[in-house]
């Protein structure tokens, strides 16, 4: 017998030892924005998901760039497998773990596309260090209301052991959508996300470190455990 857990996130990701099932909360939508804003020659470019690097992919042969970070190892093998060199990508696979070991030239230019609804925490921290930093609203989230309903639905059957959340966005839309459920095995991945998930009444338990593999390793152990 194996536990059955939600995964929300938009990529999807399989473990033999569990049965997953791939419910994006969220779906993303396209942006236009100043195409002027590629005729720079910037020092880096920064990709904070796997989204920014798949909606921004046509760009590139529009924009002039040095060097590539990324945040995350999945944004990052995802970017190895379009060809694209990651010269910089931190262990701590969050926002902060990125300020606390990132170091450039001061003054240089950096380009950070990304999702309209993205933590400001990056920009901020970044300008705050000197860097000259241009951010593209590349996309937005917006709710996947019925893979949310279907989600909701069985969880009213008792059809699911756990509910697994990576951003604070799947977080607000699973909770503000009109249908309540009487649930309290959710898990999700940081801090933040953990923090989002507080704003609502919830409780959840964390990922030792912030991947997928570890956040499903949390809910098996929980559930061999009878945490869950």
């Amino acid at each position: 017998m194996r536990p059955v857990i939600v995964m929300t996130q938009t990529s999807e990701f399989k473990r033999n030892d569990a049965c997953i099932l791939h419910r994006p909360f969220i779906r993303v939508e396209p942006l236009s924005f100043d195409l002027n804003l590629l005729n720079v020659n910037y020092d880096w470019l920064i990709f904070s998901s796997k989204n920014a690097v798949k909606f921004f992919q046509p760009y590139l042969k529009h924009v002039s760039v040095d060097k590539i970070a990324v945040i995350g190892e999945k944004t990052a093998n995802y970017c190895k497998s379009l060809g694209l060199k990651v010269s910089f990508c931190p262990k701590d696979y969050s926002q902060e773990g990125f300020l606390e070991s990132f170091c450039a030239d001061e003054g240089s230019k950096i380009l950070l596309p990304s999702s309209d609804a993205a933590r400001p925490l990056l920009q901020e921290e970044l300008y705050n260090q000197n860097y000259i930093v241009q951010k593209i609203d590349l996309y937005k989230p917006v709710p996947h209301t019925e893979n949310i309903s279907d989600v909701k639905m069985m969880i009213k059957k008792g059809e699911i052991d756990a509910v697994a959340f990576a951003s604070s966005s799947a977080v607000r839309y699973y909770f503000n959508h009109e249908m309540t459920v009487n649930f309290d095995h959710y898990f999700v991945i940081g801090l933040q996300t953990l923090e989002t998930l507080h704003q609502y009444h919830a409780k959840a338990m964390v990922s030792d470190i912030q991947t997928l593999e570890s956040l499903v390793s949390k809910i098996i152990e929980s559930w061999e455990t009878n945490a869950i």
